[in-house]
């Protein structure tokens, strides 16, 4: 019988919740605001792990990229803390990218909520209108 989830998997999800706890009471940096890691890509050889990362306030590009600049020359230290932490015997090297996918899909969330609002005005006014004839 094969397993559930591959290694990757699982490694990837212990560095999500170590990333995120060591961000959250460790970086100190006023330029990446509040990181959400969104998701962790560890490859099967577990060599590197993809970080992919929003932040909370940051609506310009430049800052953004600043955040994400910082973020990656910390990337050393982080995961000298991750290895304190996660108990394996290589960690992967930490590279952060800024998640646009994540972004984006918030958008079109709001946008079809937007869309089904005017539908049920528009519904709603069609009602009137046939009450009152």
């Amino acid at each position: 019988m094969a397993r559930e989830f591959k290694r990757a998997d699982r490694v990837a999800d212990a560095l999500q919740r170590s990333i995120a706890e060591i961000l959250r009471s460790e970086m100190r940096d006023p330029r990446i605001g509040m990181p959400n890691i969104n998701a962790v890509h560890v490859p099967n050889d577990l060599t590197s792990a993809k970080v992919f990362t929003t932040f909370i306030g940051l609506y310009e590009q430049k800052d953004i990229d600043a955040a994400i600049d910082v973020l990656n020359e910390a990337a050393p230290y982080i995961r000298t803390l991750i290895a304190k932490d996660v108990k394996m015997r290589i960690v992967p090297r930490v590279f952060f990218v800024y998640d646009k996918v994540a972004v984006e899909g918030q958008k079109l969330s709001h946008k079809i909520d937007q869309a089904i609002a005017a539908d049920k005005r528009v519904d709603d006014d069609l009602e009137e209108q046939g009450d009152k004839a």
